[in-house]
């Protein structure tokens, strides 16, 4: 992982830089309303943030923690900085949050096709679970459900 990238919790000035990864990252993105709606409507909701050495906001990672399960939601690393073990350092920051907070398990969803992300959730011991069909809206792909218990 990079030295000179720390994690930090999400607040609602963070929208429009999370937004802006959101509609560069995905094929259909959610909305900057969304975004707002996790930080003060959503009580569920807890975003990490991964910043650079100058305070850039270059990847995220949501999940909605609720009773003792955490549901992954969204994770993405600016093109630029992919590569560089980001997502994983976001990852095990949400997982040690997550735990944290006294979660037992932690549930995502990801493209059948997506086997980097696939195999990044492997490293840090999340198995396969099933698979929701035509989950994707984008082109009806279907996704991996994945979990860990924490």
């Amino acid at each position: 992982m990079s030295n000179d990238v720390t994690y930090r919790k999400m607040v609602s000035e963070d929208v429009p830089a999370v937004y802006a990864i959101e509609l560069a990252s995905f094929p259909v993105p959610w909305t900057l309303d969304s975004f707002y709606y996790e930080m003060h409507e959503n009580q569920y909701a807890y975003y990490v943030l991964a910043v650079d050495e100058s305070n850039n906001i270059i990847g995220f990672c949501g999940m909605w923690m609720v009773i003792d399960a955490a549901q992954i939601t969204n994770v993405a690393v600016i093109e630029t900085a992919r590569g560089r073990g980001i997502g994983e350092g976001l990852m095990r920051e949400t997982i040690r949050i997550a735990r944290e907070h006294g979660m037992d398990v932690m549930s995502l969803e990801v493209r059948e096709s997506n086997t980097v992300a696939q195999n990044l959730y492997r490293k840090l011991a999340f198995q396969d679970g099933g698979i929701r069909k035509g989950y994707y809206t984008d082109n009806g792909e279907d996704a991996l459900v994945m979990w860990v218990n924490l």
